[in-house]
């Protein structure tokens, strides 16, 4: 099976209790079919991989301060034509932290967004079809800030809110992991 079948396998299945997540699932296996749905040349959207990193207790998060959006995120990026979102999620988050403690919890998905992003440098206003990931990592090791950051922080799980604002998204990812019963 090929990762794009598995990622339409995936999809297929996903089920999530948010109905703005539930929404983006047809649009999600719409871009499947397309055979450039993985590279960000596809102006009107592609697929990008992101991460929930979390450390092993589940009470910090790994965000990082946007260099080009200027705004609190978990880390990602683009496939770059990889179809295999899970490994492209490890390969952003190592690149984007310098973590070498990062361990995919599962390779499915945790969580999935549709959204814009605006306009910039002769790119135009596009969608990102976000298929996020739960990873662990450890709390205490150092991190290595990258030139897609401004900053990057381990958040507890308290303070988030409070530094990214009303961000759906983050909030929905927060709220499942601190329902999630997953533990190493």
């Amino acid at each position: 099976m090929t990762d794009r079948e598995k990622l339409h396998t995936q999809l297929s299945k996903y089920r999530t209790p948010y109905e703005e997540e539930s929404r983006f699932i047809p649009d999600f296996l719409d871009l499947l079919k397309d055979d450039n749905a993985f590279v960000r040349e596809r102006l009107a959207g592609h697929f990008t991989a992101s991460t929930w990193i979390v450390n092993a207790n589940r009470t910090h998060t790994l965000l990082t301060l946007h260099r080009k959006l200027g705004r609190w995120l978990q880390l990602g990026g683009h496939a770059d034509g990889d179809e295999n979102l899970p490994r492209v999620a490890m390969k952003e988050a190592t690149e984007e932290s310098g973590l070498l403690s990062l361990r995919l919890v599962e390779a499915e998905i945790f969580d999935i967004d549709k959204h814009i992003i605006p306009e910039r440098k002769g790119v135009p206003q596009h969608y990102h079809y976000d298929v996020r990931f739960l990873i662990e990592a450890d709390l205490d090791e150092p991190l290595v800030l990258s030139n897609e950051s401004i900053s990057l922080a381990w958040i507890t799980f308290d303070s988030v809110q409070d530094l990214i604002g009303h961000n759906p998204s983050i909030l929905r990812m927060l709220e499942k992991t601190s329902r999630s019963e997953i533990t190493i």
